[in-house]
């Protein structure tokens, strides 16, 4: 198992600003993107990258950790290896060279977006202060639902039984990721087609 990253003032690492001189096509709509960063390095590249003005999503659950000795809650990434930044696809190249920045997540060779409304989903799952945890990634099973009452109001998902809990699995499909948050069966409604 890997050492956690160092404590790095991020003063350091502030970089030049952005070139917005070369305007290329759709390349000034600011989107955003899935980053593969280093091993347990997300709050780093997190802080790096906001100190060099990109916005960035770093979504962190509350999970118990068990060592020989003891047993302590601590915030961990909700998707581990990955930071959210939001930036102009021109700007990919002085991203990538970020410290701690493995790649930006592509298909065909070019960097995907991530959809904006899976991102709002993830902020609006953590903003309810409902328990939420990493969910392994479902293609098809469950069935569709929209949460109509409560703070996750409006939120469609796949509803699960976990036990004796239900839970809505909200995913951001580039990744292949999920995670899900525990709801009362009266906030749940069939999505109606």
């Amino acid at each position: 198992m890997g050492e956690p990253c160092p404590e790095l003032d991020i003063q350091e690492l502030v970089l030049p600003e952005l070139d917005t001189s070369k305007p290329e096509a759709g390349a000034n709509l600011r989107q955003w993107f899935a980053l593969t960063v280093k091993y347990q390095h997300e709050r780093r590249v997190d802080g790096i990258l906001s100190a060099n003005g990109v916005d960035t999503f770093l979504p962190l659950y509350r999970a118990r950790r068990q060592w020989s000795d003891r047993a302590k809650d601590i915030d961990a990434p909700l998707f581990p290896g990955y930071v959210f930044g939001r930036f102009r696809l021109h700007d990919r190249a002085r991203i990538m060279n970020m410290p701690g920045v493995a790649r930006i997540v592509s298909f065909a060779g070019l960097p995907t977006p991530v959809a904006e409304q899976e991102i709002e989903n993830v902020r609006a799952a953590l903003a309810s202060k409902l328990s939420v945890r990493p969910w392994p990634y479902l293609l098809k099973a469950g069935d569709r639902v929209r949460i109509e009452r409560g703070p996750l109001r409006g939120l469609e998902g796949t509803l699960l039984r976990d036990g004796s809990f239900l839970r809505l699995v909200l995913s951001v499909e580039m990744l292949q990721r999920s995670l899900a948050v525990e709801v009362d069966p009266d906030m749940v409604g069939p999505l109606s087609n």
